[in-house]
C-alpha cells in the first residue's frame, strides 16, 4: 500500500498477540508460593507483567530470603513452558491482523519482545503465526538491556532496515510503551478490559499517541493514521 503511514509494525508479543500473561503469572504465584511470598495470580501481574522475572530477582530475594538462581530460573521457565503449551490461546483478532499488515507491508513486520527465544516462538507456534515472523524475532533476553530501554525496538527496526521513527509500535504495558517511545517510534496502546494490562491512562502518560481496545480495529487503525 503505497500510502500507508508506517513503513514497518513491531509487535510486543505477551498480551497482544497472545493471552499469557494469566498462565505465566499463575506458574509465578505459584512458584513464589513455594518460597514463602504468597499472592494471588492478581497481585502477581500487577507486579510482575512487563519486566523479566530475572530484573526482579532482589525483589524475590527481599521477599523471600531466596537468592534466584540460573537453575531456578531454568525451572520457571520450564513449568512456564509447559503450561502456555498446554493452555495458550491467540488474542482475539490478532492473527488476522499480523496477517493483514504482513501482506500491507510486504512482510515488514516484526516481534521485539522482553521474553526468551524459546518462549516468544513457542507461543507465535501455538497462535498459529510463527511462519509471518520468520527471520525477525528479537528478544530483549539477547539484548544488552531490555525493555524499558529501547534496544530490542532498535535492533527490531535494524533487521528490517527501516527507520525506527517510521515503525508502529504495537504494545499494552507502560515498560514496553516506554521502550517504543525511546526508540522514535510511534507507539499503539493496546488495552482491553481484563487484567494484565496498564490502563489507557498509563499508556498515554507513556507515550502512546493512541489507545485501542480491539486488536481487530488495528489494521485499519494504522492505515488511517495522521499524526496528530
Amino acid at each position: 500500500m503505497a500510502n500507508f503511514p508506517f513503513d514497518a509494525v513491531l509487535f510486543d508479543c505477551d498480551g497482544v498477540l497472545v493471552d499469557s500473561e494469566p498462565i505465566t503469572n499463575r506458574v509465578l504465584t505459584e512458584m513464589l508460593g513455594e518460597l514463602g511470598w504468597h499472592l494471588s495470580v492478581e497481585e502477581t501481574m500487577r507486579i510482575f507483567v512487563g519486566k523479566m522475572v530475572k530484573d526482579e530477582a532482589a525483589l524475590i530475594e527481599a521477599r523471600t530470603g531466596f537468592a534466584i538462581t540460573p537453575e531456578w530460573l531454568t525451572h520457571f521457565r520450564a513449568r512456564r513452558n509447559e503450561a502456555l503449551d498446554n493452555e495458550l490461546s491467540a488474542i482475539e483478532g490478532a492473527p488476522e491482523a499480523v496477517r493483514a499488515l504482513q501482506q500491507t507491508l510486504n512482510g515488514r513486520i516484526a516481534v521485539a519482545s522482553g521474553a526468551d527465544r524459546v518462549k516468544i516462538e513457542l507461543q507465535l507456534a501455538k497462535a498459529g503465526i510463527l511462519d509471518c515472523f520468520g527471520g525477525r524475532i528479537f528478544s530483549g533476553h539477547e539484548m544488552p538491556r531490555s525493555k524499558p530501554f529501547p534496544d530490542v525496538y532498535l535492533a527490531a527496526a535494524a533487521g528490517l532496515g527501516v527507520d525506527p521513527a517510521r515503525c508502529a509500535v504495537i504494545e499494552d504495558t507502560v515498560t514496553g510503551a516506554t521502550a517504543g517511545v525511546a526508540a522514535g517510534a510511534t507507539v499503539f496502546g493496546y488495552c482491553p478490559t481484563h487484567l494484565g494490562h496498564s490502563s489507557a491512562t498509563a499508556l498515554h502518560g507513556a507515550g502512546a499517541v493512541h489507545v485501542f481496545r480491539k486488536m481487530a480495529e488495528l489494521p485499519a487503525l494504522l492505515a488511517a493514521w495522521v499524526e496528530r
